[in-house]
This record gives structure tokens, sequence and C-alpha cells, in this order.
């Protein structure tokens, strides 16, 4: 294998890892937050596809890249209202097993209105080509992906740790019995919490409709990779997730790259279980007096 190839593959492999940070760092914030364990993360990234498929035809793909994030957010507001809010306070294994539920019906009724078969959906002609850099040559689509993600994360930073927002967010995920004897109610802040962390979700899934085959089960194919970087990560820390969505998808390309394709998704759960082992709070894991 030459070095340019070997290059691709690494490059490819961190594409993935990009997206899975896109979907994990929803599912951490909903969760130190809110203790809900959002097994229906997955299936709104479907929703997030197929809402691309469906829309695309009349706005475009850029029009899909605006409504499509902003109309999971919404269904993520209203899931928040009337199912999450119950069980903010309980087990969080109640919660695991309500968006167990849930992502089982998404899934289903994303089969009844589409179909079992496999879409497809082409990339858009602005964004085909090849970026060449001397011999390594790399797809125009997917570097506008990962500037796009990359600028979703550092917008999210932003918002979370320099912003008024963003500290009663943090201080609640921390404590938040304490932010509520100060007089403020987390209960806004969850619903804006859950409309980010979902529509993430949603626009990883329109992101990646160009690539992937969109399918109904699609959601429950990415949210175990997705858990795992939550939980190499560590609960609660926002570079936490990054550093391990960058470890995982450094780790699958590489284990690709070297000729062991089969073994790149059994690869992160054994970094998963490493991790484990010598830190069980994660990387960069915080103390959160709630789960604790």
């Amino acid at each position: 294998m030459t070095l340019v190839l070997f290059l691709q593959q690494v490059l490819n492999g961190l594409l993935d890892g990009v997206y899975y940070l896109l979907i994990a760092l929803g599912l951490s914030l909903i969760f130190s937050l809110g203790g809900i364990v959002n097994l229906a993360h997955g299936a709104f990234y479907a929703i997030g596809a197929y809402l691309t498929l469906v829309l695309s035809p009349y706005v475009g793909f850029g029009g899909s890249l605006v409504l499509s994030p902003a109309a999971v957010a919404l269904l993520g507001v209203l899931i928040e209202r009337f199912l999450f809010r119950r069980f903010y306070r309980s087990d969080p294994i109640l919660s695991l097993l309500l968006t167990f539920g849930l992502a089982m019906v998404a899934e289903q009724a994303l089969r009844m209105i589409f179909g079992a078969p496999p879409l497809s959906y082409s990339i858009p002609q602005a964004l085909r080509g090849q970026i060449f850099l001397g011999d390594f040559v790399y797809s125009y689509y997917r570097t506008v992906l990962l500037a796009i993600a990359i600028g979703c994360v550092a917008g999210l930073w932003v918002l979370l740790h320099k912003t008024s927002f963003g500290r009663v967010v943090r201080a609640g995920v921390q404590n938040p019995d304490m932010v509520g004897a100060l007089g403020i109610s987390l209960e806004p802040y969850m619903a804006a919490v859950a409309a980010l962390g979902i529509g993430l979700a949603g626009l990883a899934g329109v992101l990646l409709a160009p690539i992937y085959a969109v399918h109904p089960a699609m959601g429950a194919e990415i949210i175990t990779p997705a858990f795992v970087v939550v939980v190499i990560g560590g609960l609660g820390s926002f570079w936490g997730v990054v550093l391990a969505a960058l470890l995982v998808g450094l780790v699958k390309g590489m284990m690709v790259a070297v000729g062991y394709s089969a073994g790149s998704t059994a690869a992160i759960y054994l970094l998963m279980l490493l991790v484990l082992l010598f830190r069980p709070r994660g990387l960069l894991g915080e103390r959160i007096t709630r789960f604790e």
C-alpha cells in the first residue's frame, strides 16, 4: 500500500469519527443534563436523511441542509416536552426502555412510509469533484462535510463556554439542585439542549445521505459507535467526546488502511474496553454529583 492510499483511508476513518461526533455530542448533552439514555438518537439521524430525500426536489440540497435539521430539532422539542420531561428524576433505565421503544417505532414508521429497500441520493453537482494535493486526491464533498462538522463543533463550544446559556447548562450538568436553589428553571434549557442535540443528529443524516444508502435501520447501525464515543470520552466532557471521536475514527481508518477492514469495528470496542479498564470515567470524564 502506498503512503497516499494509507493517508486516504486514515482520513476516511477520521471522517467516520466526525459524524460519530455530531451524534455523540447530542447524546452526551442530553444524558448529562437530563439523565436520559437516548437510544432513539440514531432514529433522528435516519429521519434527517429521509427528510433530505423529501425536501431536496423542492429546496435543493442547500435548503435541506437548513430545513431538515431544523425540522428534526423541532421534533426533538416535542419529544422532550411530552416524553423526556417525565423521566428526568427517574432511574435512567426507564428512559432507556422508553427511547428503545421510540427507536423501534421510528424505524418501523420509516419502513412503512418509504419502504424497506435502501434509497440513494446523489452528491449535488456543485459539490462533486476531487481535490488534488500533489499525488494526494480526496473527495471535494467529503472535504466540505469535514469543514461543516468542524464549524458545528466550534459553534457548539462557543455556545456552551462563552454564553450565559452555556454557563447555566454546564452548571445544570454539575449540580442541578444548586441551579434550582438560585431560582433558575432548567426546563427551557433542557428543551433547548434536546433541540440542539437531536438537531445535530439530523444534520449528520443530511450530510451522510449522499455518501451512504438511506434505509430505515441506519439509525440502529450508528447508535452503538456513537455510544462508544461517549463512553470513551467521558460523561460531561465536551473535549473528551471530541477526542474520543477522533481516536475512534483514527483507529477505524488505520485498521482499514492496513488491510483489516473486517476488524475495524471490533477495534473500537477493544479501545473502549481498554479505556474503561484504566479510566472508568472516560478520557476526560467529569464528576457529576447526580450520578455518583
